[in-house]
């Protein structure tokens, strides 16, 4: 597989999502078409930045840039305001413009704190992902969506802004912490839950190969992803309507990650346990059969996530819940499988989800509620497709 450009169709707002091994040692030369300011700003985290900064830098530099580095503690405890104002203070020092560009280079917190500096810095500068884990290059780099986190919920504060291209290079891969490679895989078996049954079953059948991160198969689930969520976005840019599908697996995903103080469980590892979850729910609420319930669990199992987690009262899960961003006019809006590849979403009333609660778990009003595996602690949507 060679070059694979795939675009994201937003009027004047378009851009392409570029997929190429060996990307990164290009990224100067590619900002030609994107930019002509000579200042550029990477914004990255130490981990990141002991890995692919220097090349990065080196690349920008070989093509005429003035580059920046702004270099960030790991991990989601970063997503903070404090965080942001560190960064815009450093673009004001080097007296960054309006055409001055910021590169995110790193994995999701990266990409939406670097989003969301560029969409409020002189009220909006342009900016470029370049995602180095999977969860980035499969969803979060893709869309817009910028923000931070607050104490009561996660990207309660942010911004739609998108970038002016996303830029993948998969060899970055390759030195991803194995529990970030298989906590990403719970992004992708969400795209073929929500939109193509094909894409689910190609899952099914590769993912020992993708366990192994075998070149071919790591390839195809990056470029079918990325064309799922694009065509998504397009139709529907402001998360006004079908957007919300994208959301599956995230609402008691997020709920979980709140309650942890986004110490615990890393992003992918809670969208996880939320894909079994709520199809559990939706099969409590009559939506779906048990036996997409216990394919997704399956699946899951296999990519090495967990499906659930340490105990946690009910009411603790639900006001996470109500904390959600997706929250309307004071109702849980949740995305629920009806078989895989297409879902509805519908809000659900707390005494629904406390009696599936109860009935699921067995624990009065306690629910597992989530660990790492081996840790001792309505509208229809729906897309035809293959994995191809």
């Amino acid at each position: 597989m060679g070059e694979q450009i795939i675009p994201v169709a937003l009027g004047p707002r378009s851009y392409d999502i570029v997929l190429h091994p060996g990307l990164l040692s290009t990224v100067g030369d590619r900002l030609h078409a994107i930019t002509t300011s000579p200042k550029i700003a990477v914004v990255t985290d130490r981990h990141v930045a002991n890995h692919y900064l220097h090349k990065t830098l080196r690349s920008l530099r070989k093509a005429g840039y003035d580059a920046t580095e702004i270099i960030l503690p790991p991990g989601e405890r970063t997503k903070t305001l404090g965080t942001i104002a560190k960064v815009l203070d450093a673009l004001a020092r080097h007296k960054f413009e309006r055409q001055s560009l910021l590169l995110a280079l790193g994995g999701g917190v990266i990409g939406d704190v670097t989003g969301f500096a560029a969409a409020i810095y002189q009220r909006g500068i342009p900016f470029v992902q370049v995602p180095t884990t999977l969860v980035a290059q499969v969803d979060s780099s893709v869309g817009g969506k910028t923000g931070v986190d607050h104490r009561l919920g996660k990207n309660l504060i942010g911004a739609f802004y998108q970038p002016r291209a996303v830029l993948i290079d998969p060899l970055t891969l390759r030195t991803l912490p194995a529990r970030e490679w298989i906590a990403g895989l719970a992004e992708v078996i969400k795209y073929g839950i929500i939109a193509d049954e094909g894409f689910f079953a190609f899952l099914e059948q590769e993912i020992s190969r993708l366990l192994k991160l075998e070149k071919e198969p790591v390839l195809q689930v990056i470029k079918r992803s990325c064309e799922i969520k694009a065509e998504v976005v397009a139709a529907d840019e402001r998360e006004s309507n079908r957007r919300r599908v994208l959301n599956y697996g995230h609402t008691i995903g997020h709920a979980l990650e709140a309650l942890s103080g986004y110490r615990g469980l890393i992003h992918g590892e809670a969208v996880g346990i939320g894909l079994v979850q709520e199809a559990d729910l939706a099969c409590h609420m009559g939506l779906c059969g048990r036996d997409v319930v216990e394919r997704i669990r399956t699946l899951v199992r296999r990519a090495g996530l967990s499906d659930h987690v340490s105990p946690a009262s009910f009411s603790r899960l639900w006001s996470a819940m109500q904390h959600d961003k997706k929250v309307v006019r004071g109702q849980v809006v949740g995305v629920w499988p009806v078989k895989i590849g297409e879902v509805v979403i519908r809000p659900i009333e707390e005494q629904v989800c406390a009696e599936w609660f109860r009935r699921m778990h067995g624990r009065g009003n306690r629910v597992l509620s989530g660990h790492r595996p081996g840790s001792l602690s309505g509208e229809r949507v729906s897309r035809k497709g293959t994995s191809q």
